[in-house]
């Protein structure tokens, strides 16, 4: 393990070179350029707040405020944005890099890395206008940012971990890649992002209690509708699981590495 943070290090500037031409490349052409990072989950929030707020009369239990569904919205679907960004970026990564592997010697470790780091930089991208319109709305406090960094890095580690996995079995196996994408949207809606969590029937509750992103994106909740402290005992369970992702995707990619290329 400690080998592989050497390998990372010496290669930082290969990782950090790699994500500014990716942002440059996806942007360039286009003309409303980053602008349409922000759209897509604006629109989004949006339609949710709609359909849901409004239509639905959906109410949050404990919490009052003419914006308190909006930022409920905005915490979820703006973390959910992360995890799912990372876990299909890095579902397909290399396959999508195949030239890139066979053409030059580098890490193939560091693929995954630059996917994920491009990943929060969009996030942050992102999350820097929620905490404008929670400034505007004078709902902003800045210890929230402080008590979601645990809960973020703990996100983070769990999906880079099953996205390693995910990818490695993708170069074998090329209908993970379609699984994936019907995955996440089940999982989307297996998730309290858009509906409260208390409006379902206490089975339902108790099945979302296995669901790793159900709990983070609650504590994130926790967080910014009812200025609570997050649930230690909880979200260390999906740390331990995030961990064992790791460990196993990196194992998976010190066995095939070279077999990967070869089925490239």
């Amino acid at each position: 393990m400690k080998s592989l943070f050497i390998i990372l290090y010496n290669y930082r500037w290969f990782i950090l070179g790699s994500i500014k031409r990716e942002f440059q490349i996806k942007y360039r052409t286009s003309m409303l350029g980053a602008m349409w990072l922000i759209l897509q989950p604006l629109a989004m929030i949006l339609v949710y707040t709609l359909v849901f707020s409004q239509v639905m009369k959906t109410r949050l239990p404990g919490a009052s405020g003419v914006y308190t569904y909006s930022i409920y919205l905005c915490v979820g679907i703006i973390t959910w944005g992360l995890f799912a960004e990372i876990v299909t970026r890095c579902t397909n990564i290399f396959i999508e890099s195949a030239g890139l592997l066979k053409k030059l010697s580098f890490p193939r470790i560091c693929l995954p890395l630059i996917v994920t780091l491009s990943a929060i930089v969009n996030f942050l991208i992102i999350f820097s206008l929620f905490i404008i319109f929670l400034i505007l709305s004078n709902n902003f406090h800045p210890i929230n940012l402080l008590q979601m960094i645990p809960v973020l890095i703990i996100q983070i580690i769990f999906a880079l971990g099953l996205g390693m996995i995910l990818g490695i079995l993708n170069v074998f196996f090329r209908d993970v890649g379609q699984f994936v994408g019907i995955l996440l949207q089940f999982w989307f809606w297996f998730t309290p992002i858009v509906y409260v969590l208390d409006a379902l029937p206490e089975s339902a509750r108790d099945f979302l209690n296995y669901n790793p992103l159900a709990i983070l994106i609650e504590n994130y909740q926790l967080i910014y509708i009812h200025q609570s402290s997050i649930q230690w005992d909880r979200i260390t369970t999906v740390l331990v699981v995030g961990i064992i992702l790791c460990i196993v995707g990196f194992k998976l990619f010190r066995k095939h590495s070279s077999d990967m290329v070869d089925e490239l």
